[in-house]
């Protein structure tokens, strides 16, 4: 079906009317903490406003210094005196890296439906929606594998060319320009390929699985359901894109004014695991609600929401 009408700002104000019924209508800690821990499942091992990243550099000093390409060599030479230890200890990083993964990952997958059961029906509880989607969340969980392999297939590729090439800068002492075009080439790619997996990735959380919550599918079909909606109303939904990005500035702004106002406490609450999940929650039920709202829009056959 083709919808029209279709609006980003009107959805703001339902999505804000859901949060104070949802958590002030009445204000109740035991509800509050309750669907805060659905929250921090659905949200588990996600950026968000749930950790931050900071990256520091130091200052440049006339390019690539020419200590560089011998400490790369130094390294490079210690490791190959060391792999007897190297490798085995690399290895197991790397399994229980990839099983903390798969474990976030399912916890998440299935997080995600207990979060939106409980915004969408505006009850506090965990183990109905846990054992009710059961099937969903695991095929989410599926899904959401397959996506992060294939974005790691693509990805790693490009990152170790990128990574190969600053090291042949570095070995050289000294920049050039085909080097300087290949990391520039190599990092557009990689930059148009991750905004393409963050848009599945955000499309597949926001619309497909309320869908799935819905209808009782599972996430392939409810990626097939969307697909029809995204070919009739491409615009739309591409505005709807642009539109998260000033919530999402306009959100971080009003983080930023509370941290502040508080004196910093509100940052301290922020970093630590759940805690700051439930001190978030207004946002993220906000977050949670807006999408649905923006959804139903589209026909009755979407309206997650019914109250």
């Amino acid at each position: 079906m083709t919808a029209s009408n279709i609006s980003v700002t009107q959805p703001v104000g339902q999505a804000i009317e859901r949060v104070k019924r949802v958590l002030f209508q009445p204000f109740d800690f035991a509800r509050w903490f309750v669907i805060g821990f659905c929250a921090w499942l659905a949200y588990l091992g996600q950026g968000g406003f749930h950790g931050g990243y900071n990256y520091r550099t130091g200052p440049s000093r006339g390019g690539i210094g020419p200590g560089i390409g011998q400490g790369l060599g130094r390294a490079w030479h210690y490791v190959l005196q060391n792999l007897w230890w190297i490798v085995p200890v690399g290895l197991a990083i790397v399994v229980l890296a990839v099983a903390i993964w798969l474990v976030v990952l399912w916890l998440s997958s299935r997080g995600q439906f207990t979060f939106l059961h409980c915004v969408a029906l505006n009850k506090a509880e965990v183990q109905v929606p846990w054992q009710k989607f059961v099937r969903e969340g695991n095929s989410l969980f599926v899904f959401r594998l397959v996506l992060g392999l294939s974005a790691s297939v693509v990805m790693l590729p490009l990152a170790a060319g990128i990574t190969y090439l600053i090291w042949r800068m570095a070995e050289h002492r000294a920049l050039s320009g085909p080097g300087v075009m290949g990391v520039a080439g190599l990092g557009i790619m990689a930059v148009i390929c991750g905004i393409g997996f963050a848009v599945a990735a955000k499309l597949t959380r926001d619309f497909v699985v309320p869908i799935q919550f819905l209808r009782g599918v599972k996430c392939v079909e409810g990626w097939r359901v969307l697909l029809s909606l995204l070919a009739e109303n491409s615009g739309s939904f591409i505005v709807y894109l642009l539109f998260q990005i000033v919530l999402a500035v306009a959100i971080f702004a009003l983080i930023v004014v509370v941290v502040v106002a508080t004196c910093c406490i509100a940052g301290c609450l922020l970093i630590i695991p759940y805690l700051g999940t439930v001190v978030l929650l207004p946002v993220l039920v906000f977050s949670r609600a807006y999408s649905l709202y923006y959804l139903a829009q589209y026909g009755s056959e979407y309206k997650v929401i019914l109250d």
